[in-house]
C-alpha cells in the first residue's frame, strides 16, 4: 500500500469519534434517565470514566509497545493466550460490528419516520427492512471504492453529526435549571407531577446505566483495528486518547443538562431521539428536525465506519491465518473485497431477524455490548500479563511498565465489573456465536499447515467450555425467546 494511501491522526482520530458518536448518542438522554437520577448518572460517568480512560489507554499502550502488531485487537489476544483465543476475540468483534451496524439501520429508519410518519415506525417494519437493507449495500459498494475513499466521506460526516450536538448543549446550557436538576436527586422520591418515581437505590440505578455507557464508547478501539493503516503506531494511540476524552465530556453534558430542563420521570418516558422533543421543548418544533436529521447525518456516517472496520478485521485475521484464507481477498482498490461480502450478507440476516422484534433498537444494543465485552477483556488482560514481573514488556518501550501494569490490572477491573453488569441472559446468546465460530477456527487451522495442532490440551477445554455454554443458550433462547426478542 502506498504511504499517500495510508492514514494520519486527524483522520484516526475521526474514524474514532465517528465510531463512538453514532445515532444512538442523540437518545442518550432517555437511554440515561430511564432508570437513574441525576445522581446516580453523575456516579455512572465518573465509574465509566475512570474504567473507560484506563481501556482506552489500554490500546494506546499496546499500540506503542507492540507496533507490530497491525492486525486489530485480535492480534494482542493471540499474543497473550494463544491462537484460539485470538480468534474468539477476532470472531466476537467481527459479529459485534454487525450487530451495532444493524442498530444503525434500526434507528436510521425510526428518525425517517420523523419526516415521513407512519412509514417507518419503529424502525423494523416491513419498509423499513427493505430500505435498511438498500443502504447496506449501498455501504457495501462505497467501501468496495477504497477504504481511504470511505474516511474522507466520514471526515465530513463527523462535522455533520457535531454540529447538531454543540446547538443542543449551547442551547440547554442557557436554560439550564439547577433547582430541578436537583430535585428527587438520588430518584428516592415519588413526584406525579413530573412523572418521577421511586427508582430504588443509587447501585441498581449505577448498575442499570452500565450498558448504555459500555455502547456509546464502542469503537474507542477504532484506530487500532485499521492500524495497518495508519502512517505509524504513534498516531493510533494519540486517536484514540482524543477520540476518548472528547466523547467522554460531551456523553456526559448530554445526558446530564436535559435534567435541568425537563425532569427525570418525563425524560425517561420520550420516544428517540429524545434529544429532539427536549430541544423542541425549548425552541419548538425545529428542535426536532434538527435533532433527528442530525441523527440520520450520524448514522450514515458512522455506518460507513463501522463498515470499515469490520470489513478490516477478517481480512487482517486471514493474512495472520487465523481466519480462512479467502478472507484475505482484496480488490483493485485494495478493499477487502470477501471479507466485506460476508460482512454484508450477516447484516442483511440480522435485518431479516429484527423484523419479528418488538424492541429491536435494545436488543442490538444488549448483544452488541455483550459480544464486545470479552474483546476488551481480553486486551486489558494481555496488557496486565504483558507487564507484569516476569513478563515480556519491552525494556525500551516509551511508557513505563508501572504504569502499563496499572492500566491493565484496572482495565481488567473495569471490564469485569462491565461483564458483571451486564447480565447472563445475553451471554448465553453471545455464547451460541462464539461456539458457531469454532469450525470457522478449524478451518483456518487446517489450511495454515504449519505441523502444529490444531487445538492446544488447554484449547481443547476452553472450547469445550464454549461448546456447553452454546448449547445451554441454544435452550435458553427457545424458552426465552419472547423475552429475549422484546
Amino acid at each position: 500500500m502506498q504511504d499517500d494511501k495510508k492514514l494520519g491522526v486527524i483522520t484516526l482520530a475521526g474514524l474514532v469519534i465517528s465510531a463512538m458518536i453514532g445515532g444512538g448518542v442523540y437518545n442518550l438522554p432517555q437511554n440515561m434517565a430511564q432508570d437513574a437520577s441525576a445522581g446516580a448518572i453523575i456516579i455512572a460517568w465518573v465509574i465509566t470514566g475512570f474504567g473507560m480512560w484506563f481501556l482506552a489507554k489500554t490500546f494506546s499502550i499496546l499500540s506503542n509497545v507492540r507496533p507490530e502488531v497491525t492486525s486489530g485487537i485480535y492480534g494482542y489476544g493471540e499474543l497473550g493466550f494463544g491462537k484460539f483465543l485470538g480468534f474468539q476475540v477476532a470472531w466476537g468483534y467481527w459479529i459485534c460490528n454487525i450487530f451495532a451496524n444493524v442498530g444503525y439501520a434500526i434507528l436510521l429508519m425510526d428518525s425517517f419516520n420523523y419526516f415521513f410518519n407512519p412509514y417507518f415506525k419503529g424502525g423494523n417494519n416491513l419498509l423499513s427492512i427493505i430500505c435498511g437493507s438498500i443502504v447496506i449495500w449501498i455501504m457495501y459498494f462505497a467501501v468496495m471504492a477504497g477504504v481511504k475513499q470511505a474516511t474522507v466521506i466520514n471526515n465530513i460526516g463527523v462535522v455533520g453529526k457535531l454540529i447538531p450536538l454543540l446547538l443542543f448543549i449551547i442551547v440547554l446550557i442557557f436554560k439550564f435549571d439547577f433547582s430541578l436538576f436537583t430535585t428527587n436527586f438520588w430518584g428516592e422520591e415519588v413526584i406525579p407531577s413530573l412523572l418521577d418515581k421511586d427508582l430504588g437505590g443509587v447501585f441498581p440505578q449505577v448498575k442499570s446505566t452500565m450498558l448504555v455507557t459500555l455502547w456509546v464508547f464502542i469503537g474507542i478501539e477504532g484506530a487500532v483495528v485499521i492500524s495497518s493503516r495508519a502512517r505509524s503506531q504513534k498516531d493510533v494511540g494519540k486517536a484514540t486518547v482524543i477520540g476518548f476524552l472528547g466523547c467522554l465530556i460531551g456523553y456526559a453534558m448530554l445526558s446530564l443538562l436535559p435534567l435541568g430542563i425537563l425532569s427525570q420521570g418525563r425524560i425517561s418516558g420520550m420516544e428517540p431521539p429524545s434529544t429532539g422533543p427536549i430541544l423542541a421543548h425549548i425552541i419548538g418544533d425545529s428542535g426536532n428536525w434538527i435533532m433527528n436529521l442530525g441523527v440520520i447525518i450520524a448514522l450514515l456516517s458512522s455506518w460507513l465506519v463501522w463498515t470499515v472496520m469490520l470489513a478490516s478485521l477478517p481480512y487482517e485475521a486471514a493474512k495472520a491465518g487465523t481466519f480462512p484464507k479467502v478472507y484475505a481477498r482484496e480488490n483493485k482498490n485494495e478493499s477487502p473485497s470477501y471479507s466485506l461480502l460476508i460482512s454484508s450478507i450477516l447484516m442483511q440476516i440480522c435485518m431479516i431477524v429484527v423484523y419479528f422484534s418488538d424492541n429491536a433498537w435494545n436488543l442490538m444494543l444488549s448483544i452488541t455490548g455483550v459480544m464486545i465485552l470479552p474483546c476488551y477483556f481480553v486486551c486489558t488482560l494481555y496488557l496486565w500479563k504483558m507487564s507484569k514481573k516476569g513478563g515480556d514488556y519491552p525494556n525500551a518501550a516509551p511508557i513505563r511498565r508501572e504504569t502499563a501494569l496499572l492500566t491493565g490490572a484496572l482495565g481488567s477491573i473495569y471490564a469485569a465489573w462491565l461483564i458483571y453488569a451486564a447480565g447472563l441472559n445475553y451471554f448465553l446468546v453471545a455464547g451460541i456465536i462464539y461456539a458457531i465460530g469454532i469450525p470457522v477456527f478449524r478451518k483456518a487451522r487446517l489450511e495454515s499447515n504449519d505441523g502444529e495442532p490444531i487445538f492446544t490440551a488447554g484449547e481443547k477445554i476452553f472450547a469445550g467450555v464454549i461448546l456447553v455454554v452454546g448449547i445451554i443458550g441454544v435452550f435458553y433462547t427457545i424458552a426465552n425467546y419472547k423475552e429475549l426478542l422484546g
